[in-house]
């Protein structure tokens, strides 16, 4: 297995507080797919656990080298969570083809978050 690319990204919670504040729901689909928004919209700050999922999905898109954009949108990018508590990444439409182009078979994903900062680290994996 060879490592394709590998990303790194931090974002200020207060950031994304006020982006909800602002735009709402609005941000929300936009940037979040449903699963996202129900798993975070339980949590008791969901600024951070929002946070830690948009550091992901920006992590992940310089892992790929495209940033996002057409070739891999912020609902292409999907940050589950096995059983275990690990977080995990599904690819949908473009960021799917965009994976298989590259020859990306495999993302590892760490997240992390603080009062104030979620990061998040993404490595593409590939033959």
């Amino acid at each position: 297995m060879n490592i394709i690319g590998t990303g790194v990204d931090i974002v200020e919670t207060a950031r994304i507080a006020s982006s909800l504040e602002r735009h709402g729901d609005r941000f929300l689909a936009r940037v979040f797919l449903e699963g996202e928004r129900a798993y975070c919209g339980k949590m008791a700050r969901p600024e951070q656990c929002y946070a830690a999922r948009f550091a992901a999905k920006e992590a992940v898109s310089k892992a790929f080298g495209t940033g996002i954009g057409a070739s891999l949108g912020w609902l292409d990018i999907e940050v589950r969570r096995k059983a275990s508590g690990e977080p995990f990444v599904v690819l949908h439409g473009e960021g799917a083809k965009t994976a298989v182009r590259l020859g990306i078979t495999e993302l590892r994903l760490s997240l992390s978050h603080s009062d104030h900062y979620a990061v998040a680290h993404a490595l593409a994996l590939g033959v």
